[in-house]
This record gives structure tokens, C-alpha cells and sequence, in this order.
């Protein structure tokens, strides 16, 4: 549901979340109870992703609750020898 600005004349601004088809022109201040009119506000828009936002989502999580792994994953690291015989015709170091 969007939220709506409203300005009290005598007391501050406050915002109303609301169904965009019931939005009011004015809605009573929660302070002093009189009719505040409606703002126009520039609309809360993001331009990012979906991808994007689970990035960020997941980013933040990890933060607060890291991943615990019990062992490493994948392959161990090999000893550095090629079983690739195209390896053979490379240039080698001196």
C-alpha cells in the first residue's frame, strides 16, 4: 500500500498508508485532530532489479547471520602437474 503526505497548518507533516482507491484530499491531524490537506510528493521509485535486490538482501543477511560451512567444498587443489598434452608444447621458464 502506498503512503500519502499530509500537512497539518498547525502542527507538521505526517503520512497515511492507504489503498490507492480510498486516498482522501484530507485526512485529521493525529495531533490536533483538524483537516490536514494532501501533498504531492514525488512518488518512491526504484530503478534497481529484481536481481539487484536479492543481491542486496542476501548481502545484508549475511552480515547479521554468516553462512558456517562444516568443510571446504569443491575439489581439493591439485599438485600443479598438467595431464593436458597440448600443455607440453607451451614455453617453459629457464
Amino acid at each position: 500500500m502506498p503512503l500519502y503526505a499530509y500537512r497539518c497548518t498547525d502542527c507538521s507533516v505526517f503520512e497515511v498508508q492507504s489503498p490507492m482507491g480510498s486516498v482522501r484530499d484530507a485526512e485529521p491531524c493525529p495531533d490536533c485532530g483538524a483537516p490536514a490537506p494532501r501533498r504531492f510528493t514525488a512518488p518512491n521509485l526504484s530503478r534497481a532489479s529484481s536481481s539487484a535486490y536479492k543481491l542486496i538482501e542476501s548481502t545484508a543477511r549475511s552480515a547479521s547471520v554468516p553462512a558456517v560451512v562444516s568443510s571446504p567444498g569443491g575439489r581439493l587443489p591439485s599438485s600443479g602437474i598438467t595431464r593436458n598434452p597440448l600443455h607440453r608444447k607451451l614455453p617453459r621458464p629457464d
